[in-house]
């Protein structure tokens, strides 16, 4: 028995030592991704579409990045008239607190709704949708929800870099709170909205405000650093943001200016969300952002705090704000409207 001790040791000590000795960087094979066959047939449209064109754009300096953002913008305004028809919403430009948003009223406001409203934080990546560019999800929400919405135009670079939106965005909040109770607004937004629905709620509990009745939080933005499974995942497979190398990794410096990305107010996955509203999340299984979200939602759980996970077979970042008509769409808001409904206080 005693000589085969050091056999036995040997073993234990390899055994001990293989998660050292194991690759940090697991190298996959090239594959082929098929059509999700749970996919809705316009998502599946979608997809085979392929990637954004612009999505490897590399502004290098103030006034390129002025122009980039201009033709987006006026690309994404150009189906907004035929939206707010569709949607039979209202649009007026208005002032709370200094900073400029867009009110944005159903022709016919829920019963339950009366009392209420939402705060919209619109995406694009801290750089993109100036203006009623940054309107289409907000509408939606306000048409098919019956709610009346409140769409920040916060201020972005290459100007304005952090913390100028987070400062509109808690100017408005608080502009709101002096004729609406906390306890019946909602604060929503998609992509870097979804990050600053999440910072507003993390700004307000600091700043001792009372805290929204709940928050919608689509895909957020919740790490503007390349950290999470998915940045790497899905690296070439999502085919709206595509990579963290296009110009998304370029908007995370503008914006950051410098400021350390785990500023929880940059990127709110380092926020303490111990006694937080309510939270719902959104993503999709091809999502650059997948990992971000489910981040998210775990911290949110540990910390003791109500959240719902909401995950989209197929669905790449965002998509389902490209057609109010497509299956995908419907459900979010579906999603997002019930959950309000549920938390929200008449």
């Amino acid at each position: 028995m005693h000589a085969l001790r050091p056999i036995y040791f040997l073993i234990a000590s390899l055994a001990v030592a293989q998660p050292v000795l194991s690759q940090e960087i697991r190298d996959v094979p090239a594959r082929q991704l098929p059509l999700p066959g749970a996919a809705s047939p316009e998502l599946r449209a979608l997809i085979q579409t392929g990637s954004m064109a612009t999505w490897n754009d590399h502004p290098a300096t103030a006034e390129e990045w002025k122009s980039w953002i201009a033709a987006g913008a006026t690309k994404a305004s150009a189906g907004l008239p035929a939206l707010r028809e569709k949607m039979g919403v209202t649009v007026e430009a208005r002032k709370i607190s200094g900073v400029n948003v867009f009110e944005i009223v159903p022709r016919e406001i829920s019963p339950e709704n009366r009392e209420r409203v939402l705060i919209h934080f619109h995406g694009g990546g801290y750089v993109l949708n100036p203006g009623e560019a940054g309107t289409g999800e907000a509408i939606m929400m306000a048409g098919l929800g019956h709610v009346r919405v409140i769409s920040v135009d916060y201020r972005m670079p290459p100007d304005f870099p952090y913390p100028a939106a987070m400062d509109d965005a808690t100017a408005v909040y608080k502009g709101v709170l002096e004729t609406s109770f906390a306890s019946r607004v909602g604060v929503f937004g998609t992509s870097t909205g979804g990050g600053m629905a999440l910072a507003v709620g993390l700004r307000a509990k600091a700043e001792g405000l009372p805290l929204p009745g709940a928050i919608a939080a689509g895909t957020p933005w919740a790490d503007l650093e390349k950290i999470g499974d998915s940045y790497f995942s899905n690296d070439g497979v999502d085919n709206v943001l595509v990579r963290y190398e296009g110009w998304l990794g370029d908007a995370a410096k503008l914006y950051a200016d410098g400021h350390d990305m785990k500023d929880p107010y940059l990127s709110p996955i380092y926020g303490d969300y111990r006694s937080f509203p309510p939270t719902i999340l959104v993503t999709g299984t091809r999502d650059l952002f997948l990992s971000n979200t489910v981040r998210v939602h775990r911290k949110l759980r540990e910390s003791g705090a109500v959240a719902d996970l909401v995950v989209f077979e197929g669905l790449s970042h965002a998509q389902y704000l490209f057609s109010p008509d497509m299956h995908e769409a419907r459900e979010y808001f579906r999603e997002v409207e019930g959950f309000f409904d549920g938390h929200l206080k008449r």
